[in-house]
């Protein structure tokens, strides 16, 4: 797990929104500071030294907690790699 950054609020749609020191990739795990698991990253925007990340929030979140708890150290963990499934071709004959 790495340090995302700290939570903002929550947006009128649903969403928390936090300030980070670096780019984390989509679809991480965000977990609070209690290590409880909390939501998914969403999506990335504003500056690149400091973006701005919208977290979508699991049913199972305490979002009262959350609203009190304005400012909380969050972090993420990377994403679950998706598995490529590798076509076998045929190889081309020759004419």
């Amino acid at each position: 797990m790495k340090f995302l950054g700290n939570s903002l609020h929550i947006a009128n749609s649903g969403k928390l929104i936090a300030r980070s020191s670096q780019t984390p990739s989509s679809g991480g795990i965000v977990f609070d500071s209690n290590k409880n698991k909390i939501g998914k990253v969403s999506y990335v925007f504003g500056p690149t030294k400091q973006p701005y990340i919208s977290i979508r929030l699991f049913k199972s979140a305490d979002v009262d907690r959350i609203k009190r708890n304005c400012g909380e150290k969050l972090f993420v963990s990377k994403p679950k790699s998706k598995k490529h499934n590798k076509r076998r071709m045929k190889p081309r004959q020759k004419k």
